[in-house]
């Protein structure tokens, strides 16, 4: 009976030891994991800044590529406007007469 008394008397301390070791390896996971967060918090607002100002240089190179395309535009659309008025000053009886034959087919095609 004694060896069996001194097995749980070992078992008890065994759990005991087990238990309290516990305790403090969970006291000390908790320290870490918010030692962890803070730590990707903190990351996390950098890597914040840093796509904000990435995403403001994409948009301010976006915005000077559609200025310069509406420069495009507007410069076409004026040297189209130059070669009609020259064509239309050239050839008056011609533009005119276009011009009748481009009303009339418009008419019939919205014509009910």
């Amino acid at each position: 009976m004694a060896t069996t008394g001194a097995k749980t008397t070992n078992a008890r301390k065994t759990d005991e030891v087990r238990g309290s070791d516990l305790e403090e390896d969970i006291r000390q996971l908790r320290a870490d994991m918010a030692q962890l967060a803070s730590h990707l918090k903190a990351m996390g607002g950098q890597t914040g800044e840093a796509a904000r100002k990435a995403a403001g240089e994409s948009v301010d190179h976006l915005f000077e590529q559609g200025e310069a395309a509406l420069r495009n535009v507007k410069g076409n659309a004026q040297e189209v406007e130059r070669e009609l008025a020259q064509a239309i000053r050239n050839r008056p009886i011609t533009s005119l007469a276009l011009a009748v034959g481009a009303g009339f087919l418009l008419a019939l095609a919205t014509r009910r």
